[in-house]
């Protein structure tokens, strides 16, 4: 136990039942960020069945436990499988610290190393292999300021060139010759494609300001002939219709880019991600009203060309096999932690419809399904007239005014979905009902409505925490004085806005990860991280006044309801000095409030104990306070 962390771990109080329903939620072991070998006939990827996320090996077809490939202890972030099948390039969060190093390892688990990172303050971004054997590229930061370069490693000797530099730069694409780079640019809500020139560093915008997708594009690739550049850029609009979509970019001959256009957009969508296949078709990966829609589309016109049926809601991430005929998805719904499905796609030209998904043998075993819920989507309206949307959590018999917490998500831009939750299945499993709003400033909605909260006008935001309590009030769902809020990350921040603004307004609040002064954020926080939010939050010298208005810090002595603080102690994004501070701030005015710090973990908690226990506490907390 930490100097600073309370004690308060018995969990006597609460039924043995429901313990044993919370350890049973809490533990359900996932899978995820799959990638398919070259032949298709094997996956690594990362799963949490024993306790932390580390990297295995399977046959599609394989119902035995998998090889585990990666070091014992090494916590895994993410695996590419190399084009010529020999090795496996993953991130590794040593000691659950926001600094990942890259790691290979051959797919037998043989000729295990570090090939890049490794200083404490340097953090490597989960690139791409190139098409030379051996050679992975990826960007990294070096900690001391706010840059970042992208750097080609080779795997064999752990060689390293730098292929561009120059501003923060998020690597997308190398071309087939490793002379031109696609690379991400700028501060979140501004970022831009750029194409990089390596002989010359010179970096050019793939899209001009000013033109349709200027001034927002990510996830740039080259197309199949080198001679295009797709990339999924947001479209202006009326808001509600500007959407990001697909656009394609001619290159000339010396690699200029020309005009873009449109390949496919939805007014009602959000183009998560795509892959450009060899028959002339593209797959996109839409989020539609918080649900992945999958589709084939056309490369000449963009038509659809087919749907493809998901068996479950959300689709984080997914690998295309290398002839395009299938992928591996990663989905998850409200009763169904991350697991690994493979979905047959139809061609251009085919005729008969493809086989229905089926979940790997290999997937760890799944929750008992008696003990979770289906939300609801809920719709209702800000002050101002916004119409804003959540999910609801309603415990099996309760058809009436019940004990309620509101849970904010982390980002801001994130975005309530469909998926599974531990920590709002356990809050149900007490009893309890669960709302998680989609205030302004979330994704999923374009790009109007998630910029709607950057500086000043944060206050707006604020206002719908207001407006979301008031209406489950009015609306019958929530008992009145008996509300609680809890929230991860921004989510946290924003629980600790409204409890010290509006101290009335919640009964009690759990903050788990979140800011608690921006101006030590930004101050603490890594230097890369710190550039990219001044666009979101504002600048830490420039508007420190406003940060000082806007930060929970400096109205600590306004705080009446109990509150829970929870951290990882190895948090390097939102340090876990904003937690610590926070509790000594509250202890000195004598607020009722608890400090728990998980030994070993992060920004997100990870580790198997760690999760049982985070979700106990906090269930038990709303359970006592509500």
């Amino acid at each position: 136990m930490t100097p600073y962390q309370t004690d308060h771990a018995d969990m006597s109080g609460l039924p043995t039942e429901v313990r044993l329903a919370l350890a049973e939620i809490a533990a359900a072991a996932g899978a995820w960020c799959p990638a398919l070998s070259p032949d298709g006939t094997r996956v690594a990827y990362v799963s949490d069945r024993s306790g932390i996320p580390r990297l295995e090996v399977a046959t599609l077809e394989q119902e035995t436990h998998p090889a585990v490939v990666s070091g014992p202890g090494e916590e895994v972030v993410s695996v590419a499988w190399s084009p010529d099948g020999r090795q496996l390039a993953y991130l590794v969060s040593p000691y659950g610290s926001i600094c990942a190093e890259l790691h290979v390892v051959a797919p037998d688990g043989s000729d295990r190393r570090r090939v890049a990172g490794g200083d404490p303050r340097a953090t490597v971004f989960a690139g791409t292999w190139t098409s030379r054997p051996g050679h992975y590229a990826c960007t990294v930061a070096d900690g001391v300021g706010p840059d970042a370069d992208i750097v080609l490693v080779d795997t064999a000797t752990g060689a390293q060139t730098v292929l561009a530099t120059g501003g923060f730069l998020a690597l997308t694409a190398v071309s087939a010759d490793e002379r031109r780079v696609l690379a991400r640019r700028g501060p979140r809500g501004q970022r831009r494609v750029v194409l990089i020139d390596v002989a010359t560093g010179e970096q050019q915008p793939v899209v001009p300001l000013g033109a349709p997708g200027g001034a927002a594009s990510e996830d740039g690739r080259f197309g199949v002939d080198g001679r295009s550049v797709y990339l999924r850029a947001a479209l202006p609009g009326l808001p509600g219709a500007d959407r990001t979509a697909l656009l394609r970019v001619p290159l000339d001959d010396d690699g200029v880019p020309g005009p873009a256009e449109v390949v496919v957009r939805r007014g009602g969508a959000d183009l998560d991600g795509y892959a450009v296949r060899a028959d002339g078709t593209a797959l996109c990966v839409w989020n539609a009203d918080s649900i992945t829609e999958l589709q084939v589309v056309d490369l000449c016109d963009g038509s659809v060309l087919h749907d493809v049926e998901l068996p479950l809601p959300v689709m984080p991430g997914w690998s295309l096999a290398g002839d395009g005929r299938s992928l591996l998805a990663e989905l998850t719904g409200p009763g169904d932690p991350r697991g690994l499905w493979r979905v047959d796609l139809p061609t251009a030209i085919a005729a008969d419809p493809p086989e229905a998904a089926t979940l790997l043998p290999s997937a760890p075993r799944r929750p008992n399904p008696d003990l979770l819920v289906q939300p609801a989507r809920h719709r209702y309206l800000a002050a101002d007239g916004l119409e804003l949307d959540g999910w609801l959590y309603t415990p099996p018999g309760v058809h009436g005014a019940n004990r309620t917490v509101v849970s904010f998500h982390g980002g801001p831009e994130g975005q309530e979905r469909p998926v599974y939750s531990p920590v709002a299945q356990g809050l149900v499993a007490m009893g309890l009902t669960v709302f998680a709003p989609n205030i302004r400033g979330s994704g999923g909605r374009g790009g109007a409505f998630m910029a709607a909260d950057d500086g000043p006008a944060r206050e707006a935001s604020f206002a719908d925490v207001v407006a979301t309590v008031e209406h489950l009030v009015d609306a019958g769902i929530a008992l009145p004085g008996r509300v609680g809020a809890h929230g991860w990350s921004y989510g946290g921040y924003l629980t600790l806005v409204a409890l010290t603004r509006w101290p009335d307004l919640f009964a009690a609040g759990v903050s788990l990860a979140g800011m608690s002064d921006l101006r030590t954020f930004f101050a603490g926080t890594e230097p890369w991280m710190a550039a990219a939010s001044v666009t979101e939050y504002g600048h830490p010298v420039h508007e420190r006044h406003m940060l000082a208005g806007i930060s929970p810090m400096t109205a600590l002595e306004e705080l009446r309801s109990p509150v829970l603080l929870a951290h990882g102690n190895r948090d390097s994004n939102v340090p876990v000095a904003e937690s610590v501070q926070a509790y000594q701030g509250l202890s000195a005015v004598g607020a009722p409030c608890e400090l728990l710090l998980l030994p070993g973990e992060g920004h997100t908690i990870v580790g198997r104990e760690n999760l049982v226990l985070l979700t106990e506490r906090v269930a038990e907390w709303f359970d006592r306070w509500l």
